[in-house]
């Protein structure tokens, strides 16, 4: 028991998706974090922002095709959350926008990020569906099953794209290979045949008395 107790352990770490950052946003100045994801995934996130008297801060999440996916402005603390359609790269952006009169000061910025089971509130669903402690439980177990096998298909998809890569990428080095020692052999031949011809015109060397030796 104690054995499954550390292996169930180890598999939560190993797929908890859980990301906190800190960082300082210059006056005027935009900070980018970018982030794959993939397929019907829920993202969920908070983010806090020191305050700074006459500065302003905006948020914006957005996706690779530039589509907005939550956005808020003059903000100092709050929340988003999303859902993935398709596997693709999200980016959350923070900008300072600071008055011309001003000089402005640097701002902390919090930003803590959740993905998959992490991101689900499973006391809320517990409460909706009016379900037992050990029912919610049964239910983030399962959910964590379902997460662990998605990743381990989406990496072995992975892996054969790679493997399908390297299998192209071999091939076109064999026949670029070959190409290139006929192209070798060819300039080789030519030299010689130059060479020869070049000699006979010069009479540097008697062909017919060679051949004769």
């Amino acid at each position: 028991m104690a054995g499954k107790t550390l292996v169930a352990v180890a598999l939560l770490s190993l797929f908890a998706n859980v990301r906190a950052i800190m960082f300082y946003l210059e006056p005027n100045a935009e900070k980018c974090l970018r982030e794959e994801v993939q397929a019907n995934v829920l993202v969920s996130g908070e983010y806090e922002v020191s305050e700074a008297t006459g500065q302003t801060a905006n948020f914006i999440v957005t996706d690779s095709k530039g589509h907005t996916l939550s956005k808020k402005e003059d903000i100092s603390r709050g929340k988003f959350s999303f859902v993935t359609e398709t596997f693709d790269t999200f980016q959350i952006c923070f900008t300072s926008h600071v008055p011309p009169h001003m000089r402005g000061i640097k701002q902390e910025v919090a930003l803590n990020i959740k993905r998959g089971i992490e991101a689900k509130s499973y006391e809320g669903i517990g409460e909706a569906a009016k379900l037992k402690p050990m029912e919610v439980e049964l239910k983030r177990l399962e959910d964590l099953s379902e997460s662990i096998v998605q990743a381990f298909s989406w990496m072995r998809k992975n892996e054969e794209e790679m493997r399908d890569t390297n299998e192209s990428t071999n091939s076109r080095v064999l026949y670029f290979s070959i190409f290139s020692m006929c192209c070798l052999l060819g300039l080789a031949t030519w030299q010689v045949l130059y060479l020869r011809r070049f000699f006979k015109a010069k009479k540097l060397i008697d062909i017919s008395r060679s051949r004769d030796c």
